[in-house]
């Protein structure tokens, strides 16, 4: 198994790429963006991307996205194919983008939005910190991805500030210190509980 900057060789993969995000989604009942052949291969071409290979075979995939001027970017669309689930690939996609982030993009605030707990931690020990949607990008077009979810309704209603997603944030002027972060899942797993009895609630008002 090998994690790699992807590049436009990696073209052939765009589909299945897109299709395994598409499944997952259904699979886990959960919003998430979908994504087309043509904007993945614009990040493999800028080389903000890393796809995971055994051999020639897809096991995973993860991009990059840039936005205010480069003042945020964001690690999106973490995906590994069923048939290499369980192997712990998936936090070394995370920490092979997260790494490819901090080179190119140095003095940029790293976030990602989730639902999925295992992300959340994954992302915690990275150094991100769960935050409100007021301290992510204002940019949107990011929102605007987010048009394709599911509960995109959601964060219509509460005017982009709260969703099923959680916001994290890696910020590169405060000290960070990973190596010493210990990961509660039972506290990942009541804020994910609360957000979901809440908008629940809300939703039958």
């Amino acid at each position: 198994m090998k994690i790699v900057i992807a590049n436009k060789a990696h073209f052939k993969y765009a589909q299945i790429i897109c299709d395994t995000i598409s499944e997952s989604a259904k699979v886990r009942g959960t919003g998430i963006a979908k994504r087309t052949p043509e904007y993945i291969y614009k990040k493999l071409e800028n080389g903000n991307a890393v796809i995971a290979l055994d051999g020639e075979t897809f096991a995973g995939f993860c991009y990059i996205e840039v936005w205010g001027h480069e003042k945020f970017v964001a690690n999106s669309g973490l995906i590994v194919h069923p048939d290499f689930r369980q192997q712990g690939l998936a936090k070394k996609i995370k920490k092979a983008v997260f790494e490819l982030s901090v080179k190119k993009f140095p003095k940029a605030k790293i976030f990602g939005i989730t639902t999925g707990l295992a992300v959340m931690k994954i992302n915690y020990e990275l150094g991100y910190e769960p935050v409100t949607f007021s301290e992510l990008t204002d940019d949107p077009q990011f929102w605007k991805g987010c048009q394709t979810c599911k509960n995109f309704d959601i964060l219509t209603r509460t005017e982009q500030q709260m969703c099923l997603c959680t916001g994290m944030l890696y910020d590169p002027t405060k000290k960070q210190q990973t190596s010493k972060k210990v990961v509660n899942g039972k506290a990942f797993k009541r804020l994910k509980s609360i957000k979901q009895q809440l908008f629940l609630k809300n939703k039958k008002k």
